[in-house]
């Protein structure tokens, strides 16, 4: 198995992109909305998870801070969806085919204008976008380094594990890493939500697992982490920790909205690395990782 680091690259990114979204806000209140104002409601796409609904609240926080009309009763209405990635949970993301089952539902919702916006994990985005959509707006980023999360506290690094331990983990990424770092390890598929992961945990089914401390973050979990790693321990994925949000590209109201919490910063970082995975025609079936940050004004990727 090969595993590819970044050295350097820049150029422009794009992104990827499902069912009958189920609303969070009550009808009568998006129908009090209307009737009052006259204005359809902002409608953001989201997948259900804890970690997806806490990035999406947190959109929703950002929008209201800026524009006081959107703090009205009904003026946002957050729509949830399931997606292929979310069902499908006893395969392994290669065996069903790689980053579009996170998106594609919502994709197809945003050009139904069931939605007007699409809330994402980065990382989850593949490189290219459906036409008719962008992605222009990249929210602050939080860490991008992985959690390992041990059965035993007293193991703070994969390193520590006795040969043959057990680490519960999807990711060819972070397999990648492991087995470099110890081959006699077994890695096997452990997919789900955060709290799911960490009941497998607490049940003995692995001996370890890795999360984005990211993700453990925007839900107030990060104590369960037992050892943040370095990059040079396990190199994160490209646009780890990263929040994007999608809308139709003709469509000036969302653009609007989201074009002022666009973090520039962190857009550029994450153009920068969706570049490089794009260049090596990277997905889930191949274990890639890269990470840039800017250093005096320039990018170190």
């Amino acid at each position: 198995m090969k595993f590819y680091i970044a050295i350097a690259l820049l150029s422009s990114v794009s992104a990827f992109a499902p069912a009958p979204a189920a609303r969070t806000h009550s009808d009568a209140s998006t129908a009090l909305f209307m009737a009052e104002g006259g204005v359809e409601p902002f409608r953001i796409g989201t997948r259900g998870s804890p970690l997806a609904m806490a990035q999406a609240f947190e959109t929703r926080k950002r929008l209201q801070e800026i524009f006081p009309e959107l703090c009205e009763d009904g003026a946002i209405e957050i729509c949830v969806m399931k997606t292929q990635g979310d069902m499908i949970l006893d395969k392994s993301l290669m065996e069903l085919g790689g980053k579009g089952l996170f998106t594609k539902e919502l994709d197809t919702a945003l050009l139904g204008n069931e939605v007007d916006i699409c809330v994402h994990s980065m990382k989850d985005v593949p490189t290219w976008l459906p036409d008719g959509t962008v992605l222009p707006c990249n929210l602050p980023r939080e860490d991008t380094n992985d959690a390992f999360i041990s059965g035993n506290g007293e193991i703070k690094r994969i390193e520590d594990l006795p040969d043959h331990s057990v680490i519960g983990t999807a990711s060819l990424r972070r397999q990648a890493q492991i087995m470099a770092k110890n081959p006699t390890l077994k890695c096997v598929n452990f997919r789900g939500n955060v709290q799911t992961r960490l009941r497998k945990l607490d049940d003995g089914v692995v001996d370890a697992t890795l999360l984005a401390i990211a993700g453990l973050k925007r839900m107030d979990m990060d104590g369960c982490a037992t050892s943040v790693l370095e990059w040079d321990e396990m190199l994160p994925a490209v646009a780890q920790g990263a929040i994007g949000i999608q809308c139709r590209s003709d469509d000036e109201r969302s653009l609007k909205y989201i074009g002022a919490l666009n973090h520039e910063p962190t857009k550029v970082c994450v153009d920068c690395e969706r570049a490089f995975l794009e260049a090596l025609d990277g997905n889930c079936k191949t274990p890639i990782a890269g990470q840039a940050r800017i250093v005096d004004g320039k990018i170190k990727f």
